[in-house]
């Protein structure tokens, strides 16, 4: 990815060369925080150099959309209101890195300190965030195109205009469009002479230079180690669709075969695939069953492709949650999970709890006792309350850059006189906070950069899921 070269701003400072200056610790870390995150920079930010603290909730804007009228000479013009829909953002998300500098190692020159230290933190920080911003991709799920196991080298093209059709039968903008894909897909995707051949791509061969798909078929086109790709070491239940004339695109209720094992349940995620063979399944989520084991199932969202009789449905395993008393809403920590016996959560997988609605991408894992989701709970959810894990795959991610914002504020400098030395800086949308104390029981200086942040989405009519 290519950046503006700009001078980050930051808060007035004398101008020392002071291997532990706070604020040449946040200029620095800004600019290692830029050159590493993908999909951050894509999407809509909305940033201002105003000092917040955690849960503060901050208002941003969804612009209203106007619509063409007509009028004869006679009329007066129609005014439209220069409206916006106002959308509500906590800052429910304290992104940090805090590391030791021991003693033995203050001596050391700052590009020496920053290569040891300071950049690993910060390409941390920029990957954790670009976890959230990807955790995203679940919430436009309505709106799929591909099919689990679709993408070769030879039609690649083919499924990348597919979820482009998705989008634009959605009106979504046509600028400022993006398409995140893991690296799987990327392999399969670079492989079709469409982009890399420099006589098809026109770019003097710097496609297959560095491996660069650049702008293609309308979408700005990047890899993300972090975008979702789940592994298929799960066993699913497998059931099939049950009607002669099979189920038509859109639809939701749907009759089916008893399953190989009781189910499915309310709440389970399954896939869907078009006919008996089984191949190329798409994603959905059921909201109801009308018995156990159950011949009918309602989606919550209808078919994306039609399904003909005996069309194969596999549903993916539930475990549940594992703790006294539950976890309240806004909860931001690992939660306990267990009863997983068919294969636990994964990184990058979907989550949902009950027959919420609400969908979640694990961030951290060890696949059976926890999880770290993408944001906080939006939701309380009770002990032994069931989760629901999405399907394997990979979910790769098309969208707009105002389907959703990331908001991103600076915390507040530590008072003088509490034994810490602190500055900030901010450019570009970005902001970070460097707060470094000494720890006399360590026997160094204490590092701690961080920023807060809130993720929403604003309109999922401008985002879409290419399945593979």
């Amino acid at each position: 990815m290519k950046y503006l070269k700009g001078t980050p701003f930051v808060s007035a400072f004398d101008n020392s060369l002071d291997a532990f200056l706070p604020e040449q610790w946040a200029m620095e870390g800004i600019a290692i925080l830029m050159e590493n995150m993908v999909a951050a920079n894509l999407v809509h930010r909305d940033f201002e150099p105003l000092f917040a603290k955690y849960g503060d909730v901050v208002n941003t804007r969804k612009p209203a959309e106007f619509k063409g009228t007509r009028k004869t000479d006679s009329d007066d013009v129609t005014v439209q209101d220069a409206s916006a829909t106002n959308v509500a953002v906590p800052l429910d998300q304290h992104v940090h890195v805090s590391f030791l500098i021991r003693d033995g190692e203050e001596t050391k020159a700052f590009k020496n300190l920053v290569d040891e230290y300071l950049r690993p933190a910060a390409i941390a920080m920029a990957r954790f965030t670009d976890q959230i911003v990807l955790g995203q991709v679940y919430q436009f799920l309505a709106n799929q195109a591909g099919g689990i196991g679709s993408l070769t080298a030879s039609n690649a093209v083919q499924l990348i205009t597919n979820v482009r059709e998705v989008l634009n039968v959605n009106k979504a903008y046509m600028d400022n469009r993006s398409l995140i894909l893991t690296p799987t897909a990327e392999t399969q995707v670079l492989q079709n002479p469409t982009f890399h051949q420099a006589y098809l791509v026109g770019d003097g061969g710097t496609a297959l230079e560095n491996a660069s798909l650049g702008r293609k078929l309308g979408f700005n086109t990047f890899m993300a180690q972090n975008m979702s790709s789940v592994n298929g070491q799960m066993t699913t239940q497998v059931g099939a669709v049950n009607n002669v004339g099979g189920y038509a695109t859109g639809t939701t209720v749907l009759a089916v075969d008893v399953f190989s094992v009781s189910g499915p349940l309310a709440g389970q995620w399954v896939t869907i695939s078009s006919d008996s063979t089984g191949d190329f399944p798409l994603s959905y989520h059921i909201t109801a069953v009308n018995a156990s084991p159950a011949t009918q199932i309602t989606l919550e969202y209808g078919l994306s492709q039609a399904a003909t009789d005996d069309a194969v449905i596999k549903a993916y395993p539930t475990g549940l949650v594992n703790n006294i008393g539950g976890y309240a809403a806004g909860y931001a920590k690992s939660i306990s999970i267990d009863t997983f016996t068919n294969g636990g959560p994964t990184v990058g997988q979907l989550v949902t709890f009950g027959t919420d609605l609400d969908r979640y991408t694990v961030l951290q894992t060890d696949g059976s006792t926890y999880m770290v989701l993408d944001r906080p709970l939006f939701l309380a959810v009770s002990d032994d309350e069931q989760v629901n894990l999405g399907p394997a795959g990979n979910f790769n991610f098309a969208f707009h850059r105002n389907a959703l914002t990331l908001v991103i504020r600076p915390l507040a400098l530590p008072r003088a006189g509490v034994g810490a030395i602190s500055g900030f800086a901010n450019f570009n949308g970005l902001t970070m906070r460097t707060v470094i104390t000494y720890d006399g029981n360590a026997q160094g200086h204490l590092v701690t950069m961080d920023y807060l942040a809130g993720i929403k989405v604003l309109d999922t009519n401008l985002g879409a899921v290419l399945e593979t």
